[in-house]
């Protein structure tokens, strides 16, 4: 899939859940405000309970683009785990290495911040590690490849071309945006994670 084609996914996607994912995504929002498709401009039909629980467990997913069945283990995962199950699940959602990278402002997009793991371009602690969903642990540093800082999209990064389209950097990290350099100082608690999403109506569309 072309960077093309994957960007007018996403924008088209963003329509569908009444979220900007991407920055073009932003400004497509400000020149048609409303899903897409023909039906697009009317207003909605009165939705079901059913209807409105998938839209929220969509938005979630998409937010951190991850497949179906990883939403399910992470909530799976968070109802064993003390705490509301739809906090828990944001808060581990939030230690994900792609998710700390695209906070950091190391990438512009959930998919870049991916597609900069995947490509071995970070560090944890000083080691590789190339796995998106590895759960970064308070204390511990990410950092951007010495190699890698050289290229051009880390120097644009760094210099913090990519701060204008982002939310502010939360209080759980501690940002070196000059050395592509963060660490996790604590837990992300879900009030401060920077995701649009009602977490209870994900829980009550997964314990249905």
């Amino acid at each position: 899939m072309t960077s093309v084609t994957r960007s007018r996914r996403q924008v088209r996607l963003s329509r569908a859940l009444g979220i900007a994912l991407t920055p073009k995504a932003v400004k497509h929002f400000e020149k048609r405000p409303y899903p897409p498709g023909e039906h697009g401009r009317a207003r909605r039909r009165t939705e079901s309970d059913y209807a409105v629980r998938l839209r929220e467990k969509q938005r979630l997913r998409a937010q951190y683009a991850l497949r179906e069945k990883q939403l399910v283990k992470v909530y799976e995962n968070a109802r064993k785990t003390a705490g509301l199950t739809g906090e828990v699940m944001v808060e581990d959602l939030e230690t994900r290495l792609d998710a700390l990278v695209l906070r950091s402002g190391f990438a512009r997009t959930i998919l870049q911040a991916r597609q900069a793991v995947t490509h071995r371009h970070i560090l944890i602690d000083g080691k590789i590690v190339d796995r998106p969903s590895f759960r970064v642990k308070p204390g511990q540093t990410l950092q951007v490849k010495p190699k890698s800082q050289a290229t051009t999209p880390f120097q644009v990064a760094a210099a913090g071309a990519h701060r204008d389209v982002l939310p502010a950097v939360p209080g759980y990290l501690d940002v070196s945006l000059e050395k592509l350099q963060a660490t996790l100082t604590r837990r992300p608690k879900r009030a401060e994670v920077p995701v649009t999403c009602e977490v209870q109506l994900v829980v009550e569309f997964y314990a249905r």
